[in-house]
């Protein structure tokens, strides 16, 4: 009973969407579910006597996560990429690959928020492009987050929680062969669209070329004292910040100080371009303050019960992470896992935030490969779809994305990167 909240939480993001979406786009909507189904959990606690584990989840975990990904969200949203080009299928790749580089750095959010509009820009004298935003969605939204704790959510968590910034290197092969495999299909398949498009279109295309322009170019410099905030200010590389419990939120402080910079010496106007508002940040951090909540149960339970569940092989970790990631949401759908693994007791080997090396890919690989699996696996993918909607692109329904896209292109590339790696 003491897990229902969380399971109910959970439901409300993956269904409230589709069944009352004007009840839930308000954000104050958002935060009363999330607090009334946080309250149960904390009486619980309180009645117990011992409310750390509750106290412990909000201090160390969803303080860091809510100031990163604010920072990404501010820093990010101060640089603009304008411009129109051909969309010929080389170009478009080109987009898509830079994009998966970028979210590693930048969070798979910022890449897609900064890349989105120029895509649509760029496509919109061509007839056929939807099955440009679909590989987007797959490609810079999930799938190009994979190197580092930055790239997405569920990998921060990762971080959190021991593994080293610079473990998640580790995982460029799966990157690579998923996003690779990815991009030359679509390269192929914007191809043979190509060739479907009115000469008209094409003529269009060729003719109205405005040159790509980049503007708050200095949040390049504020995103990378996060990269090195995330780096180096850890227990890890300077011990020091262990002495003490206010040395440990160095690292916040740092961030916080990068985004109050880039708000400050960004224009007013780069922003308006990107259309910038609080709203997309605010929803994340109301809905995860009732998900870091309530998933304290989940956690202890797992931890203490994990042996009893039949769950060892990375194979089964990288599938059941990958699954609930698809239609729930990755960050604690890694940690629910991770909290298994953790269970499990295994002391030998190489090990990474308490974990055999080989579960924690398993964990991170499926999490951030199977949130494009659907629109509500990973946050950017229904604002990728909202703006991709409201540029008159007749996007898929949640259940039509999968069967025309996720399920027969995602699925198999996903299932290879199993084969060969995990």
């Amino acid at each position: 009973m003491e897990m229902a909240p969380f399971l109910l939480l959970l439901l409300a993001v993956a269904v409230l969407p589709l069944t009352h979406g004007r009840f839930w786009e308000k954000n104050l909507n958002k935060l009363i579910v999330a607090l009334a189904l946080s309250l149960p959990v904390v009486v619980v606690f309180l009645a117990r006597g011992d409310a750390s584990p509750i106290l412990r989840s909000l201090v160390f975990d969803y303080l860091p996560f809510i100031v990163l990904l604010g920072a990404l969200f501010t820093i990010t949203g101060g640089i603009h990429l304008s411009g129109d080009i051909e969309a010929t299928p080389a170009v478009n790749t080109l987009f898509l690959g830079a994009g998966a580089a970028l979210a590693s750095l930048m969070g798979t959010t910022g890449a897609a928020m900064l890349l989105i509009r120029p895509v649509l820009h760029t496509n919109k004298e061509r007839r056929f492009k939807v099955h440009t935003i679909l590989f987007f969605i797959a490609i810079v939204a999930n799938c190009g987050g994979l190197l580092t704790p930055l790239g997405d959510p569920p990998l921060f968590m990762m971080y959190l929680r021991g593994a080293p910034f610079a473990w998640f290197l580790r995982l460029a092969p799966e990157w690579l062969t998923a996003n690779g495999l990815l991009l030359l299909i679509f390269f192929f398949a914007d191809g043979h669209y190509h060739r479907k498009e009115p000469t008209r279109a094409v003529h269009s295309d060729k003719t109205h070329i405005v040159p790509l322009r980049l503007h708050g170019t200095l949040n390049f410099a504020w995103l990378l004292g996060v990269v090195l905030a995330v780096a180096l200010l850890n227990e890890q590389t300077l011990p020091v910040l262990g002495r003490a419990t206010y040395l440990k939120f160095a690292r916040e402080a740092f961030i916080l100080a990068m985004a109050t910079l880039s708000w400050f010496t960004t224009k007013h106007g780069v922003r308006q371009w990107n259309h910038f508002t609080w709203h997309p940040i605010l929803e994340v951090a109301y809905l995860f303050l009732g998900i870091f909540i309530t998933m304290v149960p989940c956690l202890l339970f797992l931890e203490s019960h994990a042996a009893s569940l039949g769950m060892r092989l990375p194979t089964q970790f990288y599938y059941a992470s990958g699954t609930l990631s698809s239609f729930l949401d990755n960050t604690p759908t890694a940690v629910t896992f991770h909290s298994l693994a953790l269970g499990l007791g295994v002391k030998t080997g190489t090990l990474t935030a308490g974990i055999p090396d080989a579960l924690l890919k398993a964990i991170a690989a499926g999490a951030v490969f199977f949130g494009g699996m659907t629109y509500i696996g990973n946050g950017p993918n229904f604002m990728v779809k909202a703006i991709a909607e409201h540029a008159h692109v007749k996007m898929p329904h949640f259940f039509g994305y999968m069967i025309k896209f996720s399920l027969i292109v995602l699925l198999p590339v996903f299932v290879l990167v199993q084969l060969l790696f995990i």
